[in-house]
């Protein structure tokens, strides 16, 4: 409490939630990332597609810049964000907490702003229903998957006590911690 008003709480739940959140984040990214997104249909012949594919795709069609940010905002800042959670979470099972932890907790923030899933989910959903007017579309599993872990990331983001672990780093100096994560943003965006 400040000035009479609630700056933070602390998340409430079973302290490993947020790993299992986490796990079923990781096994969903994959099912996302290796099934089809959808298919459609046009006049007898079918095709379909996966987000790696699609971005993949967008290259080869000379669209260099949209395929690299499709790859890194869908595929690879998702992974290396529940990769790095993942990491975290098992290293803050351990006492002490190693120092490295607090380092990848500031990489794990980094990853989790560029992972922009809903901004694609709504790109396709547009995409479909502009499509849905010339051919038959289908949603496949991966559709699916990537509405799954819209809802994973914040869920992960909501039960994780960032503080918590960042308080519980053993630092190899003096011990005193520096400036949180969350603390250094809220900062820069206040300045």
């Amino acid at each position: 409490m400040r000035c009479g008003s609630l700056l933070a709480k602390r998340p409430i739940g079973p302290p490993d939630l947020p790993l299992a959140l986490t796990v079923a984040a990781a096994i969903v990214l994959v099912v996302a990332n290796l099934s089809p997104l959808m298919e459609l249909s046009v006049v007898g012949r079918t095709a379909s597609t996966t987000i790696v594919g699609g971005a993949y795709e967008m290259w080869q069609q000379d669209e260099k810049l949209t395929g690299a940010l499709v790859a890194f905002c869908a595929v690879l800042a998702p992974a290396c964000y529940v990769l790095f959670m993942l990491t975290l979470l098992l290293a803050a099972r351990l006492s002490p907490v190693p120092h490295w932890a607090g380092e990848m907790l500031r990489w794990a923030h980094h990853f989790e702003v560029w992972s922009m899933l809903e901004v694609m989910m709504l790109g396709i959903l547009v995409a479909l229903i502009k499509i849905a007017e010339l051919a038959t579309v289908e949603a496949g599993i991966g559709m699916f998957a990537v509405g799954l872990l819209v809802l994973l990331f914040p869920a992960i983001l909501v039960t994780f006590d960032a503080d918590d672990l960042w308080q519980r780093v053993q630092w190899t100096d003096d011990g005193t911690p520096p400036p949180s994560p969350d603390a250094l943003s809220a900062a820069e965006s206040r300045g």
